[in-house]
């Protein structure tokens, strides 16, 4: 190989694959001990329940793999999407932080909201693509704070109203992602904590109590794969954005070099900002405006916390433009998994890396008796944009398609 960090693989339409160099064992120090403390703290939010984990064959007979287990985040919390789990937790490290000690003892939210009621009026703020800062305006709500959301200029009305639908002030800000997180930090103050999921100099504490958040849903994993009976993933496709849920599956699967599943991160073509970097060697950032339909994933400089855990941890990354995940759209809602265009993007990035070939570096984990993992990250958050993709011409906002109408729709 050459000096590159990284190796490109031929490009096929629209998609390419990055074999990452950098990857190796992760640094020592960098990976959280396992807990499942994120677990027992989501256990006790109103709603809470495990989301489904899928067999889905004919995704796998498509992929040429044995088995193809799809982990579906369309509902979580009453929310389309995974990102409560780490908005959640990390809030209430972040309270627990400001407050010096535990709030006191309780068993339900009502009963935490009751305990920082002397803290109001206060308020949470953040930088959202749509999902995150949904779910930090809901934690909001439910402990009785207002919500500060800041977005990017190219967000959809349908994410702005679901976000103000929590009762968040929403803020759309001129320029990419980056700009809206530069924003929300300005909000910092006694009165209001500020929730990424992204990291920038002296802030990192509560992007890594968010990565912790993540947890949940892979301790999920691990007790429905030991329930049914079925093997550990050989190979998990994960969608990338800033890296914190990458990071996350790294934290929980790759703590043993010899004994780990390969790890595939999925970016759109247009925001590929960690294979840019694992590219460079170096955290780099590409520049907007980052327009995918993955809204997101639109991102354009990784998280600089979890930057050591993903440029060690991630086998290789592939790269899609919006056709490969509309299609994945598609042929999820043909087995009854509602997806959203971000939710759909770990699929897409497998069905890419078929189509052009698969590198040797993962031929071990992508094999025809193998078992891969898809991390399936939300449901249709932007209810009218999935129809169009589906082909069904509906108007309104009403409830999206599931299940048995998924799938005669996608057949339409």
């Amino acid at each position: 190989m050459s000096g590159s960090p990284s190796e490109r693989v031929p490009e096929a339409a629209g998609a390419r694959v990055v074999v990452n160099r950098l990857a190796g064992p992760v640094p020592s120090g960098v990976l959280a001990e396992p807990s499942r403390d994120p677990l027992q703290f989501h256990r006790r939010l109103g709603g809470y329940r495990p989301t489904p984990l899928l067999r889905t064959p004919a995704l796998a007979e498509r992929l040429g793999v044995g088995e193809v287990v799809v982990k579906c985040e369309s509902q979580r919390f009453g929310l389309p999407a995974f990102k409560m789990l780490g908005a959640s937790w990390a809030t209430y490290r972040a309270l627990v932080d400001h407050l010096g000690a535990e709030p006191g003892a309780w068993q339900t939210v009502t009963e935490l909201s009751e305990l920082v009621a002397p803290m109001r009026p206060f308020a949470l703020a953040t930088a959202t693509d749509g999902n995150h800062g949904r779910a930090v305006a809901r934690m909001a709500r439910l402990l009785g704070f207002g919500a500060r959301i800041f977005v990017p200029e190219n967000t959809t009305p349908g994410r702005i109203a679901a976000i103000e639908s929590e009762g968040a002030s929403v803020e759309v800000v001129p320029g990419d992602y980056d700009a809206a997180v530069a924003r929300a930090a300005e909000e910092a103050g006694p009165s209001c904590l500020v929730i990424s999921d992204t990291s920038w100099p002296g802030y990192d504490r509560v992007p890594r109590w968010v990565v912790d958040g993540y947890s949940t849903l892979f301790w999920e994993i691990d007790d429905s794969l030991a329930a049914a009976g079925w093997r550990r993933p050989d190979a998990i496709a994960v969608p990338v954005g800033v890296g914190a849920l990458v990071a996350a599956t790294i934290n929980h699967y790759c703590r043993v070099p010899d004994d780990r599943p390969a790890v595939v991160g999925v970016e759109p073509s247009t925001a590929a900002c960690v294979t840019a970097s694992a590219e460079a060697g170096r955290l780099v950032t590409v520049p907007g405006p980052h327009t995918s339909v993955m809204a997101g994933l639109n991102c354009g400089t990784p998280s600089p916390v979890v930057w050591p855990i993903v440029s060690a941890g991630v086998d290789a990354f592939v790269t899609i433009d919006d056709d490969w995940t509309c299609r994945a759209v598609r042929d999820l809602a043909a087995v009854g998994v509602e997806a959203g265009e971000t939710g759909a993007a770990g699929l897409a990035g497998l069905q890419a890396l078929r189509h052009i070939g698969v590198p040797p570096e993962l031929d071990g984990a992508i094999r025809c008796d193998a078992t891969v993992l898809v991390i399936m990250t939300e449901g249709a958050s932007d209810p009218l944009q999935w129809r169009r993709i589906l082909g069904v011409e509906l108007l309104g906002q009403d409830p999206p398609l599931r299940g048995e109408r998924a799938v005669a729709a996608a057949r339409r």
